[in-house]
C-alpha cells in the first residue's frame, strides 16, 4: 500500500547545503519526491540565526515507524545534534507532517503534527504544494487553514534557492 507522506526539512546551519543534502538523501531512499518553495523565516522559541523552510512530498510504500525511522536516521548522518535544547540552531530538522489521513499519538511520534496549525513554516509550504489536501482531523483544507493564519502569522519570505 502506498502513502502520501509530508515532510518539514528546516535549517540553520549551513542551510542551503543541509537542505539540499536532506533531500538528496530523501530521493536515494523514498525515489520521486515534489518540493515546495523554500521559506526563510526567523528562529522560534531561541535567538539564533533565521532558518530555511519547506515542505516535501512523497509516495511511500514503508510504514509510517519506518518513515519516522528513516527521517531520524538521515537527521545523524547530516550531522543532527540531539543534545541540544529543542529550541535551538540545528544542521537539519525533518519532521514527518502527515502519512494519508492517518492520526496517530504516541510518544516521540504525533500524526499529523501540532506544528501544521502553529507555525507558518509549516503549514504555508504545505499548502503551497497541497492546497486542496483536507486536515485529516479538522477536514478543512491546508490552503483554507493557511488564509486563516496568514494575516496573523510570524515573519515568513520566499528564499530562492537551488534544490539539486
Amino acid at each position: 500500500m502506498t502513502a502520501l507522506v509530508t515532510i518539514s526539512l528546516g535549517s540553520n546551519i549551513n542551510p542551503e547545503f543541509n537542505i539540499r543534502r536532506a533531500i538528496s538523501e530523501l530521493i536515494h531512499k523514498f525515489g520521486e519526491l515534489t518540493a515546495s518553495p523554500v521559506y526563510k523565516t526567523a528562529a522560534v522559541g531561541f535567538a539564533g540565526e533565521d532558518f530555511l523552510n519547506l515542505v516535501v512530498s512523497l509516495d511511500s510504500n514503508f510504514t509510517v515507524h519506518e518513515v519516522a525511522l528513516e527521517l531520524k536516521a538521515i537527521e545523524d548522518r547530516i550531522g543532527r545534534d540531539r543534545s541540544q535544547a529543542k529550541f535551538s540552531a540545528r544542521s537539519i530538522d525533518l519532521d514527518l507532517l502527515t502519512y494519508d489521513n492517518l492520526v496517530l499519538d504516541e510518544p516521540g511520534l504525533q500524526i499529523p503534527r501540532n506544528e501544521i496549525l502553529q507555525n507558518a513554516f509549516v503549514l504555508k509550504p504545505l499548502s503551497d504544494i497541497h492546497e486542496n489536501v483536507k486536515h485529516p482531523q479538522l477536514g478543512v483544507s491546508y490552503g483554507q487553514l493557511w488564509q486563516e493564519m496568514e494575516g496573523r502569522a510570524d515573519r515568513i519570505e520566499p528564499y530562492k534557492m537551488n534544490l539539486k
